[in-house]
């Protein structure tokens, strides 16, 4: 039985990866916050698909939560698709004092949790000669981010260690990729506050399904990096014509409040 992990699953792109593996023919486990979520998606993918759908609740924020989520998913299991969904984010200013409870929660999940489980799967994949990781990075992984600075700097960190690792990997029938979406339909900037950033009240913003869909495409066929929609390409490829310190003082603008 073919198995697929995926972080951050009861909502956005989350869901909408557990539903795409599932069409795929993956059992699933499922991992996130919110267990009724979970629990319910679950038993809807089982229903709808006919494949075994677990749920495990997991705070990826607290210490320890990775090593428990992976031991407790990979016991009896060989997990054949890690999904590095789950992300944190916060919009405003680094140094206002009350910003850091939130920050260091968006280091948690970013970039310790997404290290933790992509080392592991990573060892037991390599071991097993197979296997795919797909990292959920994004296109702030291209520029330093004014506003969402720590938010910023951890899809940098991701993508730099995504595309490290495959490097690494390659040719031991493990691949790694970085999925790096710009702004997209979900939940996730109505929990970081940022919903009256300029640049979210002015463009047309993708669908999670969309965004999802590229992501799984390019994993199965074992690409490094993934920036799905033409004007994200764009937006990737300009911060390396400009000058560092005048795409720095756009993206500040872009994500500014309101």
């Amino acid at each position: 039985m073919a198995w697929a992990l995926i972080t951050g699953a009861s909502a956005g792109l989350g869901r909408e990866f557990a539903d795409i593996a599932a069409a795929d023919g993956y059992s699933l486990i499922l991992v996130a916050r919110q267990e009724d979520r979970l629990t319910a998606l679950a038993a809807e993918l089982t229903a709808r698909h006919g494949i075994d759908a677990q749920a495990i609740r997991a705070d990826l924020s607290r210490a320890d939560e990775a090593e428990r989520l992976w031991s407790e998913a990979s016991q009896g299991r060989e997990i054949d698709i890690l999904v590095n969904n789950a992300g944190l984010g916060r919009n405003g200013a680094f140094a206002d004092p009350q910003s850091w409870p939130r920050e260091e929660a968006s280091l948690a999940v970013n970039a310790v949790a997404l290290t933790i489980l992509m080392k592991r799967a990573a060892v037991d994949m390599a071991a097993r000669g197979r296997g795919r990781i797909l990292n959920v990075a994004s296109l702030a992984g291209f520029v330093a981010g004014p506003n969402m600075a720590v938010y910023h700097a951890t899809k940098a960190y991701a993508l730099s260690l995504s595309e490290a690792v495959a490097s690494e990997l390659s040719g031991s029938g493990v691949t790694v990729t970085a999925l790096c979406p710009g702004a997209t339909r979900t939940e996730f900037f109505k929990a970081d506050e940022a919903e009256a950033a300029t640049y979210l009240t002015r463009l047309p913003l993708p669908s999670a399904r969309s965004v999802a869909e590229a992501g799984w495409r390019g994993m199965k066929a074992g690409r490094r990096v993934i920036v799905p929609g033409l004007n994200n390409k764009l937006s990737a490829v300009l911060p390396r014509l400009l000058p560092r310190k005048w795409a720095v003082a756009v993206t500040g603008i872009l994500l500014a409040r309101r």
